[in-house]
């Protein structure tokens, strides 16, 4: 069975480059439903639609609604709580690098590559 990604980032080159890389990367060996919203409150509605991906990749800098508020959000629901989160940002001050580590899965800073990010995504996924 396909595992749900879903990947929150306000840039359409980013998500166009994790989306592809990752079902090309995913065709002979663990293959991905991947799923997109172009911001927080997308990303809120698709969870509050009832739509739970096994993974988010959550950007932190984005408009209206932040990385940090949703990954907030998330904790405050029991049915999203336990949801896998990779921060993929730009962030690489200590506070954000050591806040985002410590409370996330992991920490993914931009620029990555594809390939590191798949073997991050599926060491998350197998547990």
């Amino acid at each position: 069975m396909k595992k749900k990604i879903l990947v929150v980032d306000d840039n359409p080159d980013i998500i166009h480059m994790i989306k592809d890389g990752l079902e090309q990367l995913s065709q002979d060996a663990q293959s991905y439903e991947i799923q997109v919203a172009a911001g927080g409150k997308e990303c809120m509605e698709i969870l509050k639609k009832g739509q739970i991906p096994d993974l988010i990749l959550l950007d932190i800098m984005m408009p209206e609604i932040s990385g940090w508020d949703v990954f907030a959000r998330l904790k405050e629901k029991p049915e999203w709580r336990t949801i896998p989160v990779i921060f993929v940002t730009v962030k690489v001050d200590p506070f954000s690098k050591g806040f985002g580590i410590t409370t996330a899965d992991d920490y993914i800073e931009k620029p990555f590559s594809i390939s590191d990010l798949k073997q991050r995504v599926d060491r998350i996924l197998s547990r």
